[in-house]
């Protein structure tokens, strides 16, 4: 890891472990090496941080170029692998984007529902995911966040004490015979993913 992302990461531990009692269960199915997508449920900001300390490998997510604009956040972004991406470009560039990412080896965080839950419950998987999927045949590790909800809701202002746990599931890997159904396919392979996400119970 390059030393801001991990003073980052070392820094989310610190504050998952004192204030949400973070666990992770199961992490014996993350993937270490080459091309991964890590799809996990959206339900709160605290999300992206919680999802990047579940594994010791650096992972990429994006974020709006404006956000990049700001003298120190702009510094700082590149370097903790947050890529820009012009939102009014649509979501083409963000599949762009992630698909580069991808075939280049690395390991990227997708929220297949593409926004956090309105109310914590899982919402149906948009078909983003499912393109990514057929155009680099990415293995995909489903992982469900529990508690971040609770924790800061989506119209929630401040942080509340309440424990999160993230359960990851085994990988899904697919193959070009996982590619056939005409236009549907990017939403059967979005639908897949989301089941499995949605097939992890919480474990105490």
């Amino acid at each position: 890891m390059n030393p801001l992302y991990q003073l980052g990461h070392s820094l989310f531990k610190f504050v998952g472990s004192t204030f949400f009692s973070f666990r992770v269960v199961h992490p014996e199915w993350m993937i270490d090496e080459g091309p991964a997508i890590l799809a996990m449920n959206h339900q709160s900001f605290l999300d992206p941080p919680m999802a990047g300390i579940t594994c010791e490998r650096e992972l990429y997510t994006l974020a709006r170029d404006t956000l990049f604009k700001a003298p120190l956040m702009g510094k700082i972004l590149p370097k903790i692998n947050v890529l820009p991406v012009d939102p009014k470009g649509g979501d083409s560039a963000a599949l762009k984007t992630t698909v580069r990412i991808l075939r280049q080896g690395y390991a990227t965080l997708i929220f297949p529902e593409g926004t956090r839950s309105p109310d914590g419950r899982l919402q149906r998987a948009q078909p983003g995911v499912g393109l990514i999927i057929a155009k680099t045949l990415a293995p995909v590790v489903p992982m469900r966040i529990f508690g971040s909800y609770e924790a800061l809701p989506r119209n929630g202002k401040c942080f509340q004490a309440s424990p999160i746990t993230v359960v990851l599931g085994k990988p899904l890997y697919f193959t070009k015979a996982d590619l056939t159904g005409g236009r549907e396919v990017y939403q059967n392979l979005a639908d897949r993913v989301m089941d499995a996400i949605a097939a992890i119970e919480y474990v105490d």
